[in-house]
């Protein structure tokens, strides 16, 4: 069946339709629609250019986007920052994991008869309300168990576009797919669409329990939220065509956890071939894995010992979501990874996976922030010299004294500093560095950056609220974990406060980077004047700057990181 656009009048309001290519091969049943009547065809759009903003406009401001899904058919609205990028909110991509697929794998939506609106995002996934610090803080927001969602922004429903397919962060225990920060209006604008997803959050999405691998066909337990993101790319891949999406061009990204998850998913064999290239902001999965309790099952019994009515999986999948959540605080559940070695999802270590080559070899654009650990990582204040000295033996054996001259600088500040800042560049610095690195060596393209342009800070998920009173300004708190996020959306005319030119301008750079990566694997557009980025390397370790005057430098941090990785090596090839 070929595609086209339609226009008719329905409930006396316009309507731009959009029909389906028929597909295949799906990795669990899906209840096909029947096949449509043809649709006198009135306009053939072309497709977008492949980067830089949409001209002319694909997307008629007149007529509410309406589009046949595999599973029924879904109106849309238009963006409120641009009438002419269409917006579908709170599309289904999987079953409400309820009852008996709490701690399930995703099973496919069921389809619908009538048109569905995808005017409003659905819920956020069960998760705390008023949560966190910093940046971070959440207010109240509507929450469900029902939360298996995505939303699309597109600026061409006839269009064959790259497809960037974005999994938020919140430590896999908070936040949601639909905030304002991650409004995709610029990006389509972009010459991509954009997608963003919901997946399980919490105990709800990664609990592991001997009862759920004895009921698995894997015998594997957890990663929920992992096996969510897999089916939305397999959603995306029979329907993305008929939002002006090439199912064949997909690149995943994501931040934190989100990132954490793209990493995960280069790793799994169940994510293979649903994704073509890759973007990790600011967390990997390469790093040491837990002797003890890898499945995460150790954990997960503890939590539903202390759930005193709970006696069989039965009863565990019909205890409230607040008495789960209760248990799993209590506990110190979310103390340990989230994500856990199943068996299924992941066979192994990550870091074995991507040491021996096994992982996806997609081309790869990485990277981190200059003060990830500000306010991210507990400073401890009350640390003194004797219990810093104990740390730092603990993390570099008799080289201590070595370690301690590297970070001479932070001990002007306090023992705690020194700590704070070892830490950050051994998960954040240096993690990235050796996931560009096993990327590398396997043969795959790959773009190390790191930012140091320093954002305001401000509340990133209230954008009613957004000012937070910092003694020495919007600005004191350095290049702070997630302040890249408004700068990849495009969002700095959106949200946030005390935004300036040279705001602007960076992620205009950065959103031009990240959308010629989606769509070439490479962030360089042809001919261009902006700063060509060298690809990374082992030997150079060449890593773009992302502030004002970008370019390419030989490494960041090269001597800590130097050491750092003397005592913390990439794996050989043998595992």
């Amino acid at each position: 069946m070929k595609r086209f656009t339609s226009a008719f009048k329905k409930n006396n309001r316009q309507t731009q339709i959009r029909n389906p290519l028929s597909r295949h091969n799906h990795p669990f049943p899906l209840r096909l629609v029947p096949a449509l009547t043809a649709i006198a065809v009135l306009v053939f759009l072309p497709a977008c250019s492949d980067i830089g903003e949409v001209s002319p406009p694909l997307i008629d401001e007149h007529l509410a986007p309406l589009v046949q899904t595999l599973n029924g058919q879904v109106q849309g609205t238009h963006s409120e920052y641009n009438s002419n990028v269409a917006v579908f909110y709170g599309l289904p991509y999987a079953s409400p994991p309820l009852d008996s697929l709490r701690w399930a794998p995703p099973q496919a939506p069921v389809s619908w008869q009538q048109t569905r609106p995808a005017s409003t995002p659905g819920a956020a996934c069960t998760q705390a309300t008023n949560s966190s610090t910093f940046v971070w803080k959440r207010g109240d927001f509507t929450y469900s168990e029902d939360c298996l969602f995505l939303n699309i922004w597109s600026a061409s429903l006839d269009g064959t576009l790259p497809v960037m397919v974005w999994f938020h962060g919140g430590a896999h225990t908070a936040g949601m797919a639909h905030e304002k920060i991650f409004d995709g209006t610029t990006l389509a604008q972009h010459g991509v669409i954009l997608v963003s997803v919901n997946y399980r959050l919490g105990p709800f999405g990664f609990l592991a329990h001997p009862w759920l691998a004895q009921s698995s066909s894997h015998n594997s337990s957890g990663n929920y939220g992992l096996l969510d993101k897999i089916a939305a790319l397999n959603w995306l891949r029979d329907n993305i065509a008929q939002f002006g999406g090439d199912p064949n061009n997909i690149t995943i990204f994501g931040q934190s956890a989100g990132a954490q998850s793209v990493c995960s998913l280069m790793a799994s064999p169940l994510a293979r071939g649903l994704f073509h290239k890759a973007i990790g902001q600011s967390a990997a999965c390469t790093g040491p894995t837990a002797d003890q309790d890898a499945n995460g099952e150790l954990r997960g019994s503890n939590l539903v010992a202390a759930l005193s009515q709970v006696q069989s999986l039965h009863d565990l999948r019909k205890e409230s979501a607040q008495n789960i959540a209760n248990a799993a605080q209590h506990t110190g559940w979310a103390t340990q990874p989230r994500i856990v070695i199943d068996g299924w999802v992941l066979t192994e270590a990550p870091a074995k996976t991507f040491s021996q080559g096994k992982h996806a070899r997609v081309p790869l654009l990485l990277g981190s922030l200059a003060d990830e650990g500000n306010e991210l990582f507990p400073l401890n204040e009350a640390m003194t010299e004797a219990q810093l000295n104990d740390y730092l033996s603990s993390v570099a054996g008799s080289r201590a004294e070595e370690l301690r001259r590297l970070y001479a600088e932070q001990l002007t500040y306090s023992p705690a500093h020194v700590q704070r800042e070892i830490i950050t560049d051994q998960f954040m610095t240096l993690g990235m560095r050796q996931w560009a690195s096993y990327n590398h060596r396997a043969g795959a393209p790959t773009y190390l950056y790191f930012m140091d342009h320093i954002p305001p800070a401000f509340h990133l998920y209230m954008p009613q609220h957004p000012q937070m009173d910092l003694v020495n300004g919007p600005r004191s708190a350095g290049a702070y974990h997630s302040g890249d996020l408004a700068y990849v959306f495009g969002t700095t005319k959106s949200i946030g406060v005390d935004w300036q030119d040279d705001d602007h301008t960076l992620s205009e750079l950065m959103m031009q980077y990240w959308t010629h990566f989606a769509t070439h694997g490479d962030p360089n557009p042809p001919n261009a004047s902006i700063p060509k980025w060298a690809p990374y390397g082992t030997d150079k370790h060449l890593t773009q700057l992302l502030n004002k005057q970008a370019h390419t430098i030989e490494g960041v941090r090269p001597d800590k990181l130097a050491f750092l990785e003397e005592i913390m090596p990439l794996m050989s090839g043998d595992g």
